[in-house]
């Protein structure tokens, strides 16, 4: 029996049918799986959603022959499933996420790739090129204070759902779990992440003008890191 949606998207019983829709329907020429709003191939795991065709509300979802049913269910794009409730949806249709993972990990690109015109964005790196002079990934930390209240405010417009955005993406590391349930908790958010291994992070790094300071980040991240 589950309380809710939230707790239903997180049971096992759901991701085990997830995983099991994932392997049926994978492409047998090339192990792909193509999506199935637009017809592309769904390249990243954290980029796959499990869409229901019958909206899930807290009445229904315990009725199985609705929630777990593989015939109600489609798997398509993260932006995919955004512009299927834009479009059937109603106007009051909205989520915050919570886009974690290491230091160049690609959470940014996700959310620039994702997001639409109308949503709300809070990222950390943003905001201290926002408040100051310095190029990106500068935080000086006599701004610290300045930038967290800053962010601060913002998370307290997606908790409450202040104003008229659509969608709310917060991006952070968040390496450890219980961090990330509470943030999750507070903003009652999803979270998503941008599972990326340690090399691939480092080589990104190289490119940026803080490289060393980076890699220090990145191995910092994956040490803490805990599910």
């Amino acid at each position: 029996m589950f309380k809710n949606k939230k707790e239903f998207y997180n049971s096992d019983e759901f991701n085990s049918l997830k995983e099991y829709l994932t392997n049926e329907r994978k492409n047998p020429d090339d192990g792909m799986v193509y999506c199935e709003h637009c017809g592309r191939p769904i390249v990243k795991k954290y980029d796959m959603v499990a869409h229901h065709k019958k909206e899930l509300t807290d009445q229904n979802i315990n009725d199985y022959m609705i929630s777990l049913n593989p015939e109600l269910i489609v798997l398509v794009h993260f932006k995919c499933h955004n512009e299927i409730h834009r479009r059937f949806g109603k106007e009051g249709y909205r989520k915050a996420y919570i886009v974690y993972g290491p230091p160049c990990g690609g959470k940014t690109t996700f959310v620039q790739t994702n997001a639409g015109p109308n949503d709300l964005i809070v990222d950390m790196d943003s905001i201290y090129q926002m408040i100051t002079v310095n190029d990106r990934y500068i935080k000086p930390d006599r701004l610290k204070m300045n930038a967290f209240a800053v962010r601060d405010c913002l998370y307290e417009q997606i908790k409450y759902r202040t104003g008229k955005w659509e969608n709310a993406y917060v991006i952070a590391g968040l390496p450890m779990a219980m961090e990330r349930q509470r943030l999750e908790t507070r903003l009652n958010a999803s979270g998503i992440f941008i599972d990326v291994d340690k090399d691939t992070c480092k080589a990104r790094a190289q490119e940026r003008s803080n490289a060393e300071e980076t890699i220090k980040y990145i191995e910092e991240w994956f040490s803490m890191y805990t599910t």
